[in-house]
């Protein structure tokens, strides 16, 4: 009979593999046909069971399982536990519930053993607590103590992760008065394990004052107290007391000590000068190499903002793992180097590495950002190809890529073909629906939501109050906003007030927005200022527009959008000297308003215009078709809009060179007759630009989907999906 051995396995592992194979398969048919070997005793039935935890081979754990029923071994604590172990380890927790619950000791004439001690309690707690599952952790603790089983100091270290999980710090601190009551608080395994479930409980201080009285102390005590820094967001603490075990611990720092050390100096602010550091401690200590350390070592300084260095460091090494890929391309996004992390996503696969789920949802974004649509969904199909389609994160991001790349139709779809929605899933059909301007479907979608008992996020209600501020909801949003601290006691942060700040400003309410923005529990950042700006702006209010304009100087001095919008307003009101100040300003704080373009994909390849650009080989018709539009949209009544450039003398004919018009009548040009055309753009689009744009879509019968800076507007018809109100 051959063998498929399995991949992970070396010369060594498979020889065993094979041997223990034919045993079993030896087994199998030896009791297939109802006859025993002498030398299936106990002893050599629980080190088949060794055997077949060691492989994962659930069949043999089974077949196991039937003979020691048949011959009444079952009642054996040593067999019972092993088996209870074998389930456990090859993934099926549930068979190894059933077979706990089961009431063996009746069914068995033979032998009346307890089979179930302190080790098969804290054996089954264990693997419990391994897979995710901690309050059932604590049910059993607890039942193991009403059933008058007393627990031991290895009981305990298996309980503590799980009162750690559950993040409840009152189930931790009723099992440390238990340990208080035992006597094993002095022990050192369990001093550690109280330590870590302090610390990912958030309750450092308790964490600090364990660790200071524990009398022994060895490596894993000290990696608790720095996992538990780096995940409270205490960085510089973490960092500090690195260098404590460099001095401190005879041992030498391990990779969770190293990794952890260097994930803290990637998340503070000037961590790169210790990252720096550790990273020679690293070299000294040998762990260079080590797939771990390495991999931490890169996102440390590609966080850090040195990208190059994180990239020598990943094409120093061949045997890259997908965590060393994933980084990699990550490395990319957070760069905000989107092109290069597809080409390392594909660079990836060629090299024969299966894509996870970070994988694949890194890739999505950064398509995302590039509004690529052809790349997504080559994406898509590797997801399709490598089964993670049904996957709650990836089919998240399907969504987004599919909204932000313009193809709402197949975000829907996505959406729809989800069976198991969590709140990632609907928050990213909700943000979708209101960057494309349909707010009656992104309150229906968030009631259906919270119908079905799914809570709400912080982005979940960024994206409903956006909507309810675009609509004109004053009074929906207000109710919305208060129930995030009345209802779900979440905390609104800078984003929320911007967007009711908006929502007032575009109701012309500029006092109530003004006072609000006074009230406010926290600072108002510059998205809270910004939002107020805007709607002064809007509604003319010069007095309230410099006040705001002057704080925001102080807080963003290089932000051009800013300038821009005082010098409109001074213009507004024919200020023209107060105008050309602020943008003296501009050049005197080297701020330079960034110059519009926009982009448009034809046959994989992407073109970019600018305003006035005649870098096309295509120049000459294009500039045919945009004169030819020009008569069209006259026709249907248009009328430039001349407040968009009042100091420009031939201001019709700048507006009509805007690089989405330009973009529009490439992709005319190019696009088959019926396709849709998807304009991207990385400023707002101009009121005049949205008006043609409605036109050009009633009279070429196409759609037109445009993303500018804020969100998408789908022009069907003469029609916008935004109501001509974004």
């Amino acid at each position: 009979m051959r063998v498929q051995l399995p991949l992970k396995y070396g010369k060594t592992e498979a020889k065993s593999f094979l041997y223990w194979f034919k045993i079993f398969r030896c087994f199998h048919i030896q009791n297939s046909s109802g006859t025993w070997l002498p030398n299936l005793s106990p002893t050599y039935i629980n080190t088949l069971l060794n055997r077949a935890t060691e492989f994962k081979r659930i069949k043999n754990a089974l077949q196991i399982h039937t003979q020691l029923l048949i011959n009444g071994y079952i009642s054996f604590p040593f067999l019972f536990n092993n088996l209870l172990n074998s389930y456990a380890k090859s993934g099926y927790l549930t068979q190894a519930l059933k077979l706990f619950s089961a009431p063996i000791a009746r069914a068995t004439k033979t032998h009346d053993l307890d089979h179930k001690n302190i080790v098969t309690w804290t054996s089954l707690i264990t693997q419990l607590s391994h897979h995710g599952q901690p309050f059932e952790a604590l049910n059993l603790f607890g039942e193991m103590r009403r059933n008058g089983i007393y627990p031991n100091h290895f009981t305990f270290s298996a309980v503590l992760p799980a009162c750690a999980d559950s993040m409840i710090l009152f189930h931790g601190q009723q099992v440390h008065g238990l340990i208080c009551k035992h006597g094993f608080e002095l022990d050192l395994f369990v001093g550690s394990a109280l330590v870590d479930m302090y610390a990912k409980c958030g309750d450092m201080r308790s964490a600090i004052i364990l660790f200071d009285e524990m009398p022994e102390r060895n490596l894993v005590s000290w990696n608790a107290v720095i996992v538990g820094f780096l995940q409270n967001g205490l960085y510089e603490d973490a960092v500090r007391f690195f260098a404590r075990v460099i001095q401190e611990v005879p041992t030498s720092p391990d990779q969770v000590t190293f990794s952890s050390a260097l994930s803290a100096c990637a998340n503070m602010g000037g961590g790169e000068v210790s990252g720096k550091q550790i990273h020679g401690v690293i070299v000294k200590q040998g762990l260079v190499a080590v797939p771990y350390v390495r991999n931490s070592l890169m996102d440390m300084y590609f966080k850090c903002g040195f990208f190059y260095d994180g990239e020598k460091l990943f094409n120093s090494v061949d045997n890259r793992d997908v965590v060393a890929w994933n980084v990699m391309v990550m490395g990319c996004v957070q760069s905000d180097n989107h092109e290069e992390a597809c080409n390392y996503f594909w660079l990836m696969r060629r090299k024969g590495v299966l894509p996870d789920e970070a994988s694949l949802s890194t890739a999505l974004h950064a398509a995302a950002c590039l509004a690529a649509l052809d790349q997504g969904r080559l994406i898509h199909d590797q997801i399709i190809k490598t089964g993670f389609e049904k996957n709650k994160c990836v089919t998240s991001s399907l969504i987004t890529m599919y909204a932000k790349c313009g193809s709402f139709t197949d975000a829907q779809q996505m959406f729809d073909e989800c069976d198991d929605r969590n709140v990632v899933s609907w928050t990213a059909m909700i943000a979708a629906c209101q960057q494309y301007g349909r707010t009656s479907e992104v309150i229906n979608l968030f009631e259906d939501m919270l119908q079905k008992g799914i809570r709400p996020d912080y982005i979940t209600f960024v994206c409903v109050l956006s909507a309810c501020s675009h609509t004109g909801r004053v009074d929906e949003g207000f109710a919305y906003f208060n129930s995030m601290t009345q209802r779900y006691s979440m905390n609104p942060g800078p984003e929320h007030y911007a967007c009711m700040v908006d929502m007032l400003g575009r109701a012309g309410r500029l006092e109530e927005a003004k006072k609000f923005v006074e009230t406010m529990p926290i600072k108002p950042d510059a998205s809270v200022l910004g939002a107020l700006l805007g709607a002064c702006r809007s509604y003319g209010n010069l007095d309230m527009g410099r006040e705001v304009a002057e704080k925001l100087f102080k807080i963003e001095p290089h932000n051009p959008g800013n300038y821009v919008l005082l010098s409109d307003m001074y213009l507004d009101r024919g200020k023209l000297e107060e105008a050309d100040e602020v943008r003296r300003m501009m050049g005197v704080n080297r701020v330079r308003k960034e110059p519009g373009c926009s982009w448009i994909d034809v046959k994989n390849t992407t073109y970019v215009f600018k305003v006035h650009d005649r870098s096309h080989y295509r120049t000459v018709e294009i500039y045919e078709i945009l004169e030819k539009l020009a008569e069209l949209v006259k026709q249907k009544g248009y009328a430039g809009e001349n407040s968009t450039a009042p100091n420009d003398l031939n201001r019709n004919k700048s507006l009509w060179y805007h690089s989405e018009r330009i973009a529009l009548a490439f992709g005319l040009l190019s696009l088959p007759v019926g396709a849709p055309i998807r304009i991207k753009k990385n400023l707002r689009t101009c009121n005049d630009c949205h008006t043609v744009m409605k036109f050009a879509s009633e009279i070429f019968k196409r759609e037109i989907i445009m993303r500018d800076i804020n969100r998408f507007h789908t022009f069907t018809n003469g029609l916008c999906s935004c109501g001509d109100y974004w």
